[in-house]
């Protein structure tokens, strides 16, 4: 049996996978078992953040593997205790809890709001408030968080205590808040499986302002768009606001399964002893990964993550067939008159791997992809644009 009639008889069929079996790669270009070339402008999205097989994170992969490759977090481990420095270091965070995916990320953020906010005010405030289009997980807490109906249908009943509001509505957010039951507000900067859609400029400003006054929690998710993705270490920093709990996950260990919730200063001490807990977070593996992939985003790497994301922007805004470009950095959403579906289609055939984000194609390319690819794939996916 070929490994795509394998993959048909024996593993769930959840994924509606494109006819294309990726062999090998190296940086920002894959090869299927034919030889063909791709050019990844997907990187296992938002995933693998120096591209496939980069040498300096194989290398700290590798280095660990030959120390120990895990220990159970009864023990303390370097990388681990390591990457948490960093992390606290580089946000102004001041603890950090691993998992191993951003939907737990973000049920342990959900765990900290809760608690906090029973402690602080009692068990009748408990409400996650979070924003109409978000996603946050596939688990039944994360998709009662996700403020998309459609992921909600078939999942009967979730778990309750969530309310979604309309994204850049203070007023909805304030009127929810002033019934004295909210925990805290999850969001998102950009809403990447809701369309690549940013946060009108000023909210989360205006957010974190309520949440002091009001006193829940202002709770980031930046699974997709952590990590460098938008030319800021978190996207969060574009508005100069200083969260209460932020998680991560996706780009953080560059291919390796690693989710990040990161605790400030009112929830540091939330946790103690068996509160909380993860077989595999803090792999020591995933750890060296992540700290060879954070070491090297530095403001040099930033600052080209920005300059590549304004050129795809300015560029493909100017193009036949595009409706409206969105994004920051190097998370770009782009609206077509030609369905997104098949334009991704008509890209793959031609050799450049796109993804799409509801009625959007959705570009996540490498951090540090050559400007060379970057620039053969504008230029096959505009002629696509304007067919």
């Amino acid at each position: 049996m070929s490994i795509r009639e394998l993959d048909q008889q024996y593993v769930a069929p959840t994924y509606k996978r494109f006819p294309v079996e990726i062999e090998r790669g190296a940086g920002s270009e894959v090869f299927d078992g034919e030889g063909k070339r791709y050019i990844d402008m997907g990187s296992g999205i938002a995933v693998t953040s120096f591209g496939i097989a980069d040498p300096v994170w194989r290398q700290a992969v590798t280095a660990q593997l030959e120390k120990v490759q895990h220990m159970s977090n009864l023990y303390y481990t370097e990388p681990c205790a390591k990457l948490a420095e960093q992390l606290c270091l580089r946000t102004g965070m001041k603890k950090v809890f691993f998992s191993n995916s951003g939907a737990e990320a973000n049920e342990c953020a959900i765990k900290a709001a809760r608690k906090w906010a029973a402690e602080k005010h009692g068990p009748e405030c408990h409400l996650i408030v979070t924003l109409e289009n978000s996603f946050h997980g596939r688990t039944l807490t994360t998709l009662a968080a996700t403020g998309q109906d459609h992921y909600h249908e078939l999942y009967q009943p979730l778990t309750p205590g969530f309310v979604s509001v309309p994204a850049g509505d203070l007023e909805a957010l304030e009127r929810i808040v002033n019934t004295g039951r909210v925990a805290g507000l999850l969001a998102e900067c950009i809403q990447g499986e809701g369309g690549v859609l940013p946060l009108p400029e000023g909210y989360l400003r205006a957010a974190a302002k309520l949440s002091r006054e009001k006193e829940f929690l202002l709770m980031v998710d930046e699974v997709q768009t952590g990590n460098g993705r938008t030319g800021k270490l978190f996207a969060y920093m574009y508005e100069d606001v200083q969260p209460d709990v932020v998680s991560t996950a996706k780009g953080l260990a560059g291919g390796l399964p690693l989710g990040a919730t990161l605790l400030g200063e009112r929830v540091q001490d939330v946790f103690g002893y068996g509160d909380h807990g993860s077989t595999f977070g803090g792999n020591p593996v995933c750890c060296a990964g992540a700290l060879s992939i954070l070491n090297r985003l530095d403001d040099a790497l930033l600052e080209e993550v920005r300059r590549k994301g304004q050129y795809l922007r300015e560029r493909l805004a100017c193009g036949k067939g595009v409706l409206e470009v969105t994004g920051r950095g190097l998370m770009i959403g782009i609206k077509t008159s030609r369905p997104a579906g098949e334009i991704v289609a008509a890209c793959m055939d031609r050799g450049v791997l796109c993804l799409t984000a509801k009625d959007r194609v959705r570009l996540l390319p490498a951090l540090n992809i050559p400007m060379e690819l970057l620039e053969e794939a504008a230029d096959i996916l505009l002629d696509e644009c304007g067919k």
